[in-house]
């Protein structure tokens, strides 16, 4: 543990087939440009029949399969709603522990819930499309509170300006203080905009370092990511061989209505 915190995580973020992988990738490449070495976590969804990742992601980030100062790892959500896998802080940290500079979250795109990646980077890009919908869409998903950089992917498409006066109107609205999320836009496959979206993301590392920001995301993370952790083993505990009896006992109890569930509960947690 004392090897990891130098690599910095940042969360890429969106509605699916807003292109983040194409991103993703051209991201990859500027940092490369720059001499810094760059991990990818890209959830995928599940295959509904062996349960791991399709590699959708991995194919469109074939450039860098040959280079050595990139990494790139499909990992499946397996039915765990928040568009990560729930293995992602894990491997956010062996990633750091061996040295990666940048460590890029690509989540698998599942609309309202994708939000859980906020949790998960030092910094949140959120990646929307000319005509992606109204702005009481974008609230709807929280994508206007978790992004610390918003930006309009496929910006050669028809409805660019628009979109990017909708999040202006919103920001406007949302009463957010201190850092304002830049708007850059992109058309990742040429790499137009790529630069000015590494240049943004240094932004608000910069900004969250000088204002101690940083070190409370991520204190935000370690507790986070404990209380989870405590949660799953409390309840492997509770379901073990050892208490497998009156677990079944306590299920029949509630389905046949002689107990409520809450009542059951303090019956197999410990006391306070």
């Amino acid at each position: 543990m004392s090897q990891t915190g130098s690599g910095y995580t940042l969360g890429i973020t969106g509605s699916p087939g807003a292109g983040k992988s194409t991103l993703t990738n051209a991201l990859c490449g500027a940092i490369r440009q720059r001499g810094e070495s760059v991990g990818v976590l890209a959830v995928d969804p599940s295959s509904p029949y062996s349960g791991g990742a399709i590699l959708g992601d991995r194919v469109r980030m074939s450039d860098h399969s040959t280079d050595d100062g990139v990494y790139i790892r499909s990992m499946a959500t397996r039915g765990h709603l928040g568009g990560l896998s729930v293995a992602t802080p894990q491997a956010v940290r062996v990633l750091d522990a061996v040295g990666f500079s940048w460590i890029l979250i690509e989540t698998v795109g599942v609309g309202q819930v994708e939000v859980e990646v906020a949790g998960a980077a030092d910094t949140v890009v959120v990646v929307v499309n000319p005509g992606w919908g109204d702005a009481v869409q974008a609230n709807k998903a929280g994508l206007m509170e978790i992004a610390d950089v918003f930006v309009i992917n496929k910006s050669d498409r028809p409805g660019s300006g628009d979109t990017y006066r909708d999040l202006e109107q919103m920001m406007s609205l949302t009463g957010r203080t201190g850092w304002r999320p830049p708007i850059v836009s992109t058309v990742a496959p040429s790499g137009q905009g790529v630069p000015e979206l590494l240049d943004a993301i240094d932004g608000h590392r910069t900004h969250i370092s000088s204002t101690g920001e940083l070190h409370e995301r991520r204190r935000s993370r370690a507790a986070a990511e404990l209380r989870a952790i405590m949660s799953a083993e409390l309840l492997r505990r509770l379901t073990s061989d050892a208490h497998h009896d009156r677990f079944a006992e306590l299920v029949d109890d509630i389905s046949e209505r002689r107990i409520d569930p809450w009542s059951a509960a303090s019956e197999l947690l410990p006391p306070d």
